[in-house]
């Protein structure tokens, strides 16, 4: 079709509003009134009501602004797409793809937009320093096709309230949609309608999880929330089971034999896939630090159905009482794992380490090893500390090996922080599980050597790899972690400012070593945990990408995920790439290949991970409430970690962390001063500041919410008191 064709077959009423638009946009247009603009444009007054259809739409569109006195202009506002992400008060914020700035969209501007749907956004014009903001004027693909909720019935009726509080509107449930689900039941609800102003979505019941408070409910919960698998396929067990309970010598052919070479695991008691071992040894004056990972790109075949499903997953996924792995069982605590006194698979970084912890020489190969001997972060912590007799007989041939770690990872880690390596030392916690099933307790994960010697020679063979394939110019998986915004650090720098610290921008950009200066120096003050909080939530997020933008926390040029192929995707991805490069066949073909899925790759890489992260942290929130639900009127002692004008957040040592709301605080009216950010009675002269130790009182849990509020008991402890241990 000839381009005279093609002009004649598009809509006129599109060419005239296209015209219309680019008068208003011409450099010499002033603002006009409608019979103006047809003055100039002679446009008859029988074709005005056409001029007025055009101008209504390009107002619609955003692009054409119209003032009070009915003046038309080309708009300062400006269309943009992005995801949007609901508040439980009705408004919603969208960050446009590309940007790490948010806009926000008033309850009354949200297009009738849900939590998770990609829009269409008309952003207006911003007032110098205030956060942009925004309207919805398109929902271009839903986010979600099904929440997860508590059935409440209502007459012939019913609704499903989401456990997600995002999803600031319940779903209404039509008689005969609710598949039998009773007040309190957890469901699986798919959305029918998405509503509309005035209207509440509407769905029906897919799936009943069970009643909100039987065991393991609340966890199957956020297992549906977050969509993740649970369950292999029938294809991918089927494969699994085909794979081998041993090595056999044909799979040893050509792989440099470690079987000789001393080596051990460490990982914690109930870990069960051990996909990492190291060694140590000195060989003619040289220190010889091996990483040896499992070989699982040797049984997970690239496109197999195994593969496809881990991909599929991107990750392991550890949650309180359970794991949802990226490979089934039979791999992952079979052939995979690296079981001392059998023969294992492996691709190993051999580094050749001096005396200052600079990695001289090195060579990756694939190998057959053979792990000496299963070992703990406890056990390995007590003979380091030469603390059990026992456990040192049973050992002694490991510990000239375990010491020489312990120096070596000091090393490493004074080197690392001498580079600018920030290290946000925050407590995690672990659930300990009675024998009825029900959360015993909460105890913070305790940080020693053995842990150290682990994540240090993790973090060099990691480097180590990095380093060596961006010289290659060969595709590759890189763990990014970019330099963080100017406008946040700039924001971070006015904000600590208020507590007598500073940091030095260089320009528009920071040196890792400035944020690793501001925790040292908040280390063991009362601001401590808040400001290395807002340190954190200052920076961008790591990511997967295919070009290397090195590592902006750890201060390394060059970074990578090899270390745990059992349970990430990406480390998988770059075992075949390697063994691809070792055994000669990466030719022009294998890379156009790894060229053209690593973007893919990288993306639900790093997508899976974000998930897996945010399940992690709401299953801690349940089993944190739940433990709190059973010590309800007891007294703690805390510190207090936010303080805003709702109120204040108080962690206890355990990782707790609850809220005390201003409404509990009856003894006075409390102002909020932001620039010390405390709260100070306006006649007591009573205050509420950040790292101020105090007394609370556990006083309501809301299971549903995941949610905790505390209340200050009469006497509390200022800064500094040396006053009442806590539980």
């Amino acid at each position: 079709m000839g381009a005279e064709a093609r002009r004649d077959r598009r809509d006129p009423r599109e060419e005239r509003k296209e015209k219309i638009y680019a008068f208003l946009c011409d450099e010499s247009y002033v603002p006009m009134r409608i019979r103006e603009i047809a003055a100039v444009l002679q446009i008859s007054r029988e074709k005005r009501e056409e001029l007025r259809e055009a101008l209504e739409a390009l107002v619609e569109e955003g692009r054409v602004q119209v003032s009070r006195n009915g003046r038309y202009a080309k708009s300062k506002s400006y269309l943009v797409q992005g995801i949007y992400t609901g508040n439980p008060r009705g408004f919603g914020f969208v960050t446009p793809a590309g940007e790490t700035e948010d806009i926000f969209i008033p309850p009354e501007e949200t297009g009738g937009a849900m939590h998770k749907d990609t829009v269409q956004v008309l952003v207006k014009p911003a007032h110098t320093g205030k956060r942009r903001e925004g309207r919805v004027t398109a929902v271009l693909e839903r986010g979600c096709a099904s929440v997860v909720g508590t059935y409440q019935q209502n007459r012939s009726f019913g609704f499903v309230v989401p456990d997600d509080k995002k999803f600031s509107r319940d779903l209404f449930i039509p008689q005969g949609k609710n598949r039998g689900a009773v007040d309190g039941h957890k469901v699986v609800a798919r959305i029918t309608d998405y509503g509309g102003p005035g209207r509440n979505p509407e769905g029906e019941v897919t799936e009943i999880l069970g009643h909100i408070y039987d065991p393991g409910v609340d966890i199957l919960s956020i297992v549906r929330a977050f969509d993740l698998p649970a369950e292999f396929p029938e294809e991918v067990l089927r494969r699994a089971e085909r794979q081998p309970d041993h090595v056999s010598e044909a799979d040893c052919a050509g792989r440099k034999d470690l079987r000789d070479w001393l080596m051990v695991t460490i990982d914690g008691e109930d870990s069960r896939d051990l996909d990492d071992a190291v060694s140590l040894h000195v060989e003619e004056g040289r220190c010889i630090l091996g990483v040896h990972i499992a070989d699982v790109a040797n049984y997970v075949q690239e496109n197999s159905a195994l593969d496809r499903e881990a991909r599929r997953r991107g990750t392991s996924v550890y949650l309180a009482d359970r794991v949802i792995p990226m490979l089934p069982h039979r791999l992952s605590n079979g052939i995979c794992s690296l079981n001392a006194g059998e023969d294992r698979l492996a691709l190993s970084c051999i580094m050749e380490v001096d005396g200052s912890g600079r990695v001289v020489s090195h060579e990756i190969a694939e190998t057959v090893i053979r792990v000496d001997e299963r070992m703990t972060y406890t056990n390995v912590q007590k003979l380091l500390e030469r603390s059990d007799a026992e456990l040192e007989r049973r050992y002694a041939h490991l510990l000239p090996m375990l010491d020489r770690m312990k120096e070596l990872s000091g090393l490493l880690r004074a080197r690392r922080q001498k580079r600018g390596g920030i290290d946000f030392d925050f407590p995690e916690a672990k659930v300990v599980f009675g024998e009825d099933g029900k959360v015993a307790d909460i105890v913070p994960y305790e940080r020693t050597a053995a842990t150290e010697i682990i994540e240090d020679f993790m973090l060099l063979a990691n480097e180590t790899v990095a380093e060596e394939y961006y010289w290659r110019e060969i595709p590759f998986v890189y763990r990014t972690h970019e330099t963080p915004d100017p406008e946040k650090i700039r924001a971070l720098t006015a904000l600590i400012y208020h507590f007598g610290y500073t940091l030095h921008p260089r320009g528009e950009e920071i040196h890792p070593k400035e944020i690793q200066k501001l925790l040292a120096k908040i280390a063991d003050t009362p601001q401590e945990a808040m400001i290395a909080r807002l340190a954190l939530r200052s920076m961008k997020q790591a990511r997967y990408m295919p070009e290397n933008a090195g590592h902006f926390g750890l201060a390394a040029k060059y970074y990578c995920h090899f270390t745990s192929p059992i349970r990430r995707y990406p480390d998988l991805q770059i075992h075949r790439i390697i063994k691809d490069t070792i055994r000669g066949r990466m030719n022009a073909g294998r890379i156009a290949h790894y060229g053209e899925i690593l973007d893919e790759v990288c993306k639900i890489s790093s997508e899976t991970e974000r998930r897996a992260d945010e399940a992690e942290r709401e299953t801690m929130k349940q089993k944190k409430a739940e433990y709190m639900q059973a010590h309800l009127g007891e007294s703690f002692e805390g510190v207090i970690s936010g303080v805003s004008a709702y109120g204040f957040y108080v962690e206890l040592p355990n990782t707790v962390e609850g809220m005390v709301h201003i409404t509990r605080l009856l003894d006075d009216s409390y102002e909020f001063r932001e620039d010390t950010w405390e709260l100070t009675g306006v006649h007591n002269g009573k205050s509420y500041k950040l790292g101020q130790r105090i007394r609370v009182r556990a006083a309501e849990v809301n299971l549903l919410a995941r949610t905790i509020d505390f209340e200050p008991e009469e006497e509390t402890y200022g800064e500094g008191s040396d006053k009442a241990g806590g539980q």
